[in-house]
């Protein structure tokens, strides 16, 4: 499993390293660079210099030649077609407005926790008040029951007062038609 993996990936690199060498060994050899002499007339497999506005232009020319609707694209088009202006400022005013986002977010966020526990100690203030007025309303209403109680027991004492007065009156007319009876009684008896 993975011994027998390890002895076949060992083996097939020791067999590359081998024909490393002998390719190396064959390259290096005078019949090689004769033959290479007569080949190549000049060394063209050397690097050649190539400039940054070359690199630039061929860019260029490879984004122009891509249909693309990226603004970001755009963008890299337009720095790559400047001849000697660059981004800096503009890259610095970026990192100036970023920086500033960042301050006003993290101001925004204690301003936010601020504003969340006012909001929770005006909520809390106005449930105490609206228990306070429900409060007050029950007793309100037990003070108009009562008040309602006390005008009956009133009316009812006043009815009973009036009564006791029809009754008094009549109880003194009785007195006096019986005395004034007795009195005719006693003169007559007499």
């Amino acid at each position: 499993t993975k011994k027998q993996e390890w002895e076949a990936r060992s083996s097939i690199r020791a067999e590359e390293l081998l024909t490393l060498a002998d390719t190396i060994k064959l390259l290096n050899d005078d019949d090689a660079l004769e033959l290479f002499k007569a080949t190549l007339p000049s060394p063209s497999l050397l690097q050649t210099k190539v400039s940054s506005r070359a690199v630039r232009k061929q860019a260029l020319g490879a984004l122009k030649a891509a249909r693309h609707s990226d603004p970001r694209m755009d963008l890299i088009m337009l720095a790559l077609s400047g001849r000697s202006k660059n981004f800096d400022k503009v890259l610095k005013m970026i990192d100036d407005m970023v920086s500033l986002l960042g301050r006003e977010q993290a101001d925004d966020d204690s301003k936010k926790v601020y504003c969340e526990g006012a909001l929770d100690k005006t909520e809390d203030e106005k449930k105490a008040l609206e228990q306070q007025i429900e409060d007050h309303e029950k007793s309100m209403a037990d003070a108009k029951e009562g008040i309602a109680t006390l005008t009956e027991e009133l009316a009812a004492l006043a009815a009973g007062i009036k009564a006791l007065d029809k009754a008094v009156v009549e109880a003194t007319e009785t007195r006096q038609a019986e005395n004034a009876e007795y009195k005719e009684t006693m003169a007559a008896n007499k």
